[in-house]
Order: C-alpha cells, then sequence, then structure tokens
C-alpha cells in the first residue's frame, strides 16, 4: 500500500489513560476488540498514546501493531498473572530499606540530597519491561505503515511541563502549547518507567537533562497529543467510574494519610479527562456551525474527531478493597501504617494492587463493558 493511499484512509488512535494497577481494565477492553476483528488483522490503532501504567500498554502494544490478537495475547497473559513483586520489591529487605529510609529522614528533618523521595522500589518492572519491550522494533512497524506514531506522555520536575515522547513517521513535526510539548525522540523502557512514575511511591527517572515522573500530572489535555498527531478517531479508554453526584455528609473524623494519598491520586488521574471529552464535543459542535469554505477562509483549523469512550461501569477502589487480602503482608503492613488498608473503600490500594484476582476482575469488567458497546465499536473501526 502508498503511503498517500494509507494517509486517505481516516487514522484511528487509541488513548489510554494512567492509574497503576487499575490499566488491567484496558486490557479486558483490547481482549474485547480483538475479537471483532479478523484473525490475522494489523492494529486498527495506528496511533496509539499511554500515560503512566497506560503507557506501558500502550508500548506494548505498538510492539506488535502488525498482529493485534497477538499483541493483546501477550498483554492478557502478563497482566493475568502478575503479582506485585513483578512490578516492585515486596520482600522485607526492599520494604525495610525504603521504608526506614523515609523513618530515618523524618526523625533526623532530612538527609539533605539524600532524602528518601519515593516509597517503593521499582527494579523489578524495569527487568520485566526490558524482557518484553523492544525499541527497535517501533520503526520497523512505522516502516511497515502498521503504527503512524506510539506517544508516551511524562512530566518534567524541573521545566514543569508535560511532555509528549512520540516516536512517529517523519511527517510528524513537534508542538507546544501552554505547559505542554510534543517531541520526537526513540521511545525506550526508560521512557516507560518515568511516566509510569506515581509521585512518592515510585522513584522519578532522569530523560535527557531532566527527571521525570507520572504522566497524569499537569495533563490537562490527555487526548491533545493523539490530535496532534493526526488522528481522525479517538478511543479513549478511562480508569474511573461515572461517579453519580453524591450529598455532603458529617464525618468527625480525620482522614488519615492513605486516604489524603488515595484522594491526591484520583485528583491527579481522574480529573482531566472529562474536561477534555467535553471540550473536544464543543469543539466539534461548533465545527458543525461553520461551514469548510468559512474556515478555510478565515483559517480555522479546527475540525472534527470522533470520539468513543469506554469507562469501568463499577467503583474500581471498592472492587480493590474486595481483594484486599492478596496483597503481599509487607505491603499490608505499609498501607495498614498510612490508614490505607481497608476492605470496604481503597483508592490508594487501586493504584497498588498488581495480583490476579484484582486483575482478572479488572479485565472481565473491561471485556464485558466493551462488549455492551459493541455496536458502537464495530461503528468506530469502520473502514
Amino acid at each position: 500500500m502508498s503511503t498517500d493511499k494509507n494517509q486517505e484512509k481516516p487514522k484511528l488512535a487509541i488513548v489510554m489513560t494512567g492509574g497503576g494497577a487499575r490499566a488491567a481494565y484496558q486490557i479486558g477492553v483490547l481482549k474485547a476488540i480483538a475479537e471483532m476483528l479478523p484473525v490475522g488483522a494489523p492494529s486498527p490503532f495506528t496511533i496509539i498514546c499511554g500515560t503512566s501504567a497506560g503507557a506501558i500498554n500502550a508500548a506494548s502494544l505498538a510492539a506488535k501493531s502488525e498482529h493485534f490478537k497477538h499483541s493483546v495475547r501477550r498483554m492478557y497473559f502478563v497482566w493475568s498473572n502478575f503479582t506485585c513483586d513483578q512490578v516492585f520489591r515486596t520482600d522485607i529487605l526492599g520494604i525495610i530499606k525504603t521504608g526506614a529510609h523515609w523513618l530515618l529522614s523524618m526523625m533526623l528533618g532530612g538527609l539533605g540530597k539524600h532524602s528518601p523521595i519515593y516509597l517503593l522500589d521499582r527494579s523489578p518492572l524495569r527487568k520485566l519491561l526490558e524482557r518484553y519491550i523492544d525499541s527497535s522494533i517501533f520503526q520497523r512497524a512505522i516502516e511497515k505503515e502498521t503504527l503512524h506514531a506510539l506517544s508516551i506522555n511524562a512530566t518534567g520536575y524541573s521545566s514543569h511541563q508535560s511532555v509528549s515522547f512520540y516516536h512517529g513517521h517523519s511527517t510528524l513535526k513537534n508542538w507546544k502549547r501552554a505547559q505542554r510539548v510534543g517531541f520526537s525522540t526513540r521511545i525506550t523502557v526508560d521512557h516507560l518507567m518515568a511516566s509510569s512514575a506515581i509521585p512518592f511511591l515510585f522513584s522519578p527517572v532522569k530523560l535527557n537533562r531532566e527527571y521525570f515522573s507520572d504522566g497524569s500530572i499537569r495533563q490537562t489535555a490527555p487526548i491533545s497529543p493523539a490530535l496532534h498527531l493526526g488522528a481522525d478517531r479517538v478511543l479513549v479508554i478511562g480508569n474511573h467510574e461515572n461517579e453519580p453526584k453524591l450529598e455532603r455528609v458529617s464525618n468527625p473524623q480525620l482522614p488519615t494519610l492513605g486516604e489524603i494519598a488515595g484522594h491526591t491520586l484520583n485528583s491527579i488521574f481522574l480529573d482531566s479527562l472529562d474536561a477534555d471529552i467535553e471540550r473536544l464535543q464543543r469543539i466539534n459542535k461548533t465545527v458543525t456551525l461553520i461551514g469548510d469554505q468559512d474556515r478555510e477562509k478565515h483559517g480555522v483549523t479546527l475540525r472534527q474527531v470522533e470520539v468513543q469512550v469506554i469507562s469501568p461501569s463499577d467503583d474500581i477502589g471498592k472492587m480493590a478493597a474486595e481483594h484486599a487480602d492478596e496483597l503481599p503482608w509487607s505491603i499490608k503492613t505499609l498501607l495498614r501504617g498510612i490508614g490505607a488498608y481497608s476492605k470496604t473503600d481503597s483508592s490508594l490500594m487501586s493504584y497498588l494492587l498488581f495480583e490476579k484476582g484484582y486483575c482478572n476482575s479488572l479485565i472481565k469488567l473491561g471485556y464485558e463493558d466493551t462488549l455492551r458497546e459493541k455496536e458502537n465499536i464495530l461503528h468506530f473501526l469502520r473502514d
């Protein structure tokens, strides 16, 4: 197929958001979509964008873009067999090392440049990614035209910018907006580790001249990278249910450190997506009110972009609480110490519970939610 013909086809993008262990939900969505496609079909998504744990899923999907079912099958195998010790150290020595470092620092009022900046050691995850992710394969996929671009989002500690690192077609250009930029580069495991470095929990990662952390921080426009990379249709996989409006109730108890941390993570990971979707829908409506000739005459570059969203139909925090017993005892002890271990509801735990039972429950939920949207998904995948 020639490049010209490929450019004439609508470019389908997939955006996978962050959320630690919550990203298992994305595997269920992909599994259902894979069943809707013919055997041996390439990925329908030529633009793949991911943030935090969603960045790891995005890279895995892009690495095998020529065979969508095989790619999803491999991702399903990893996520359905996950244990926490594949992501961060759960052995007593590892926990004592990081925990004692925090305690000593608080008692002594800091340790200077050696003050702790993370709670858990993710060296097991790096080893896992190095085994499964081959950076060189992204360029080969681009040359085969099964991939147009892979984008990974991270946040710079020095620049305070939301940076979309992308490996894409040679025609793509960098972009710069208020506090967010797009930068062409060769995606490596370091970018995935940086994008998924949840503050306080995991260590930041140095890329070029700057340290980066989780891409969800300061990511005010999660869909934006897909649009800059040329997407005509965007499938967004959310990581939280549509929350009902609740009445405020009296609660005389102070929140625990764990509850504050969970609330903070929810603000980082969950708030910006809904606002960005609303903004895109308003732009689409505006475009329909302005004719093509008027847009061209006045230099208006806005265009309609079809968006499809799939989000959990159940409360993921409560689901995590139901699987609380699966956590290694060392992590349970750590979470109890900060008031984050609960069998009724736990937002913080939902980001750290990389265990089979919880991950498989999320995969099942994502699969069922997507099948309920089958007609809409098939319409989205047309052509």
